[in-house]
């Protein structure tokens, strides 16, 4: 991710006609994932295949990248959570990068569900759309949290192996 010109997301355009949850205003989250997501990790390709980043008072916050193309990077980020001596991986999203157009997109995100806040204003919205809308705003409020608890996969965070499940 080569985003210097892109510092912040304030100057996203976002039309007139732009409504939450509507295709146009969809887009314009995916644009500012893509610059939240590059605070987070900087540079993409000197990521292996997964990092940790920790910091005090949160955390540990796993990146994996689970597929790579020209124009394209697919990743899962997440906090693993023991419970029960069974690792829960929450809120578990698979991230796909649009290089070429600078879009970030929530691609899943296992038992978002969960949640009885999301699963009430889930049901309030159009399946296609609402969905796509519900977990991009998600994404995008919890890089935000993230990157001011201070976490980071640029510099000094070491590369693991692999994430558990």
């Amino acid at each position: 991710m080569n985003v210097a010109a892109l510092q912040t997301d304030t100057n996203c355009a976002v039309s007139w006609r732009a409504r939450p949850a509507s295709f146009v205003s969809l887009m314009s989250l995916y644009e500012s994932n893509y610059i939240r997501l590059s605070w987070l990790i900087g540079d993409l390709s000197a990521i292996d295949d997964a990092a940790v980043s920790v910091v005090t008072d949160d955390c540990p916050l796993h990146l994996r990248v689970e597929e790579r193309s020209r124009y394209t990077t697919t990743l899962t980020l997440t906090y693993l959570f023991e419970n029960d001596s069974i690792v829960v991986a929450d809120p578990d999203l698979q991230i796909r990068i649009y290089h070429d157009a600078r879009l970030a997109e929530v691609q899943s995100c296992a038992r978002w569900h969960r949640h009885a806040m999301l699963e009430s204003l889930r049901s309030t919205l159009a399946r296609a759309v609402g969905d796509r809308w519900l977990r991009n705003v998600m994404l995008n409020k919890w890089l935000d949290y993230c990157v001011e608890r201070g976490h980071r996969f640029a510099g000094t965070i070491a590369p693991v192996a692999a994430m558990a499940r």
